[in-house]
C-alpha cells in the first residue's frame, strides 16, 4: 500500500512544488506512511522535457475548466514568446494555469495511485508464483 501511496504524493509534489520536489516529498512521505524511494523518484516525472508541455496543457485545460475562452483569446504560445513568459504567466494565464495544474496534479496522482497499485500486485503475486513453484521441486 505504500508504494501506490509514494508514487501518488510523488506525482503530487513532482508537479505542485516547483523547487526541492525530493525534500518535500520525503518529509511528507513519513506522516502519511508512503514509500519514500517510490515518492522520490516519481518527482522526476517533472523535467526540463516534460515541465514545458505540462503547463501548456494545464494552461489549456484550465481554460476550458473555467470557461474563459472570450477573455483570454489568442495563442498562449505566441503570446508568451512575445511577452515574456514570466509577464504572461503572472497576468492572464495565472488562473487558468493554476486551475489546470491543479486538475492535471488530481488526475495523474490518482492514475498513478491505480497504475502503480496494479503493477505491484502483478509484481509480488508473481514473485510468490515462482517462489511456490520453486518450493514444490
Amino acid at each position: 500500500r505504500s508504494v501506490p501511496r509514494g508514487v501518488a504524493l510523488g506525482m503530487v509534489t513532482g508537479i505542485l512544488f516547483p523547487v526541492a520536489q525530493i525534500p518535500f516529498s520525503a518529509m511528507l512521505a513519513l506522516p502519511l506512511r508512503a514509500n519514500i524511494p517510490a515518492a522520490a523518484l516519481t518527482t522526476f516525472i517533472t523535467n526540463p522535457f516534460t515541465t514545458p508541455p505540462l503547463w501548456v496543457a494545464a494552461y489549456w485545460i484550465g481554460k476550458w475548466a473555467l470557461r474563459i475562452d472570450a477573455a483570454l483569446p489568442g495563442d498562449p504560445v505566441r503570446e508568451a514568446a512575445n511577452a515574456g513568459w514570466a509577464q504572461w504567466l503572472l497576468s492572464d494565464a495565472a488562473p487558468a494555469t493554476a486551475v489546470g495544474l491543479l486538475i492535471v496534479t488530481g488526475a495523474f496522482a490518482i492514475g498513478g495511485y491505480f497504475l502503480s497499485m496494479f503493477g505491484w500486485r502483478m509484481w509480488i503475486a508473481r514473485k510468490w508464483r515462482n517462489r511456490r513453484t520453486r518450493n514444490q521441486d
